[in-house]
């Protein structure tokens, strides 16, 4: 038995395939879903989508949003999601570096929140493409 699954942006669906195990990057750190898991609603952090079909591992940058399982069905609510296709390895590196950099320099807690944000999206980013 499969699990279904679609990832919704707020401008398409970016997504719809079948899977064996779903790992989520949730607020709470990540949560592995397989079939026959029990219904859930949960809130999704900047991070990683890992799916598993058959042998092969897909990886997705999620930014954010709430997932919702019910009966080896899975809706994904993100703000944006990106895949291997959409990301140049290079600029993603570049990105990170960045987004590290500014992070170490924030100063109040208004920057250091920004910066958080984009050091966690570009890492996000990275790890998809490396």
């Amino acid at each position: 038995m499969t699990l279904q699954f679609s990832i919704i942006t707020p401008d398409r669906i970016f997504l719809e395939t079948q899977s064996d195990e779903i790992i989520l990057p949730t607020n709470t750190g990540q949560m592995g879903v397989l079939t026959g898991h029990a219904p859930l609603i949960t809130a999704l952090d900047i991070g990683v989508l890992l799916f598993r079909s058959q042998k092969t591992w897909t990886s997705l940058a999620l930014m954010g949003g709430f997932a919702l399982i019910l009966q080896d069905q899975i809706t994904i609510l993100v703000n944006e999601a990106e895949n291997e296709s959409t990301i140049d390895a290079q600029e993603a590196f570049q990105t990170l570096e960045s987004a590290k950099a500014e992070f170490l320099q924030a100063t109040n807690p208004k920057q250091k929140v920004s910066a958080n944000f984009a050091f966690k999206r570009a890492q996000a980013r990275y790890q998809v493409v490396k």
